[in-house]
């Protein structure tokens, strides 16, 4: 789609444009589109959403020019956000509009449940079996954050534990070694935007997919943090995530507590997190089921006969 849009005030490109172009570099990165300034004209490519989007942003954006507003960081952000909340109440409260062409939707009550509760709460926890939607979901959940402007960043951890091999093993460096680990983050977030741009974004420092003991030390303010596989977290390390949380940011912690690969005598964080925190006010656990598994349908009959052999076994001890 092609969209040019007429500037009000031709003379004040400079302020709704910002230093060396910066604001229209914003949303041209952070909404996909291709934005050219010729004249009292600025012209939009794209996706039809994402240029519908852009085009209403860059109106808020003149209204400000127009009231002798400065054209800020925060009231770009402000317009995205406003824009996408548009967008999503025309395609109903479950849609989750990510860069790709299609929206994402929950495919049980329980995924329903557990977007609701990630656009709900500042904190939530997601507890499940394999193929439920766990990560995909809080995934989708921050690129539509980081797309609607709503989160500056997007920091996606999860904790480097072997599963029955060992990391110093396989062939790299330090990040050559940690990616097998990352890789279904990625794997995520390149089913809801163009390789190119997210490697653009990682490459600003918008998108960091990092090993969960690298976030040691750090604040995270106006971000959505994700924390997957929690379930192999040790408690210090939970408590060292759950304590990088700033203003105006949100996180979600994934994991499944059947699929521990801790060492025996190593509690998981995230068992100890749902006792600790179980009463704490703000925030959300929700646990999906076997009825959620939206993989292939062999996935449940699997779950389910792992599940039973593990009852068989704590039944004859």
């Amino acid at each position: 789609m092609e969209l040019t849009v007429t500037l009000e005030h031709p003379e004040r490109r400079s302020a709704l444009f910002g230093p060396a172009d910066a604001n229209l570099r914003t949303i041209r990165e952070v909404l996909n589109v291709q934005m050219f300034a010729r004249g009292n004209a600025v012209k939009i490519t794209g996706a039809a959403k994402n240029v519908s989007r852009a085009a209403a942003v860059l109106a808020a954006l003149q209204r400000r020019i127009r009231h002798d507003e400065p054209v800020t960081p925060k009231a770009i952000a402000d317009a995205m956000a406003s824009a996408s909340a548009e967008d999503q109440a025309s395609d109903g409260v479950d849609a989750i509009d990510v860069y790709a062409a299609e929206v994402i939707r929950p495919r049980s009550p329980g995924q329903r449940r557990y977007i609701e509760a990630m656009r709900k709460h500042d904190m939530v926890f997601c507890m499940g079996p394999a193929g439920t939607g766990k990560t995909y979901l809080a995934v989708a959940i921050a690129v539509n954050m980081l797309k609607a402007g709503t989160a500056r960043r997007m920091v996606l951890a999860r904790p480097a534990v072997e599963a029955g091999e060992k990391l110093g093993f396989l062939p790299g460096d330090m990040q050559a070694k940690v990616n097998p680990y990352l890789r279904p983050l990625f794997d995520a977030l390149h089913d809801m935007m163009e390789f190119e741009q997210s490697r653009r974004l990682m490459d600003n420092d918008v998108i960091e997919v990092i090993p969960l003991a690298f976030m040691r030390g750090r604040t995270l303010n106006d971000s959505i943090i994700i924390l997957d596989e929690a379930q192999n977290s040790t408690s210090a390390q939970m408590l060292m995530f759950l304590t990088r949380m700033g203003h105006g940011s949100k996180m979600i912690v994934t994991g499944d507590d059947s699929q521990i690969d801790l060492p025996d005598e190593t509690p998981s964080g995230l068992v100890e997190a749902q006792r600790l925190l179980a009463g704490v006010k703000g925030l959300m656990f929700i646990r999906l089921e076997r009825q959620d598994i939206v993989r292939h349908r062999l996935v449940q009959n699997i779950v389910d006969a792992y599940g039973k052999d593990r009852q068989q076994d704590s039944a004859g001890q």
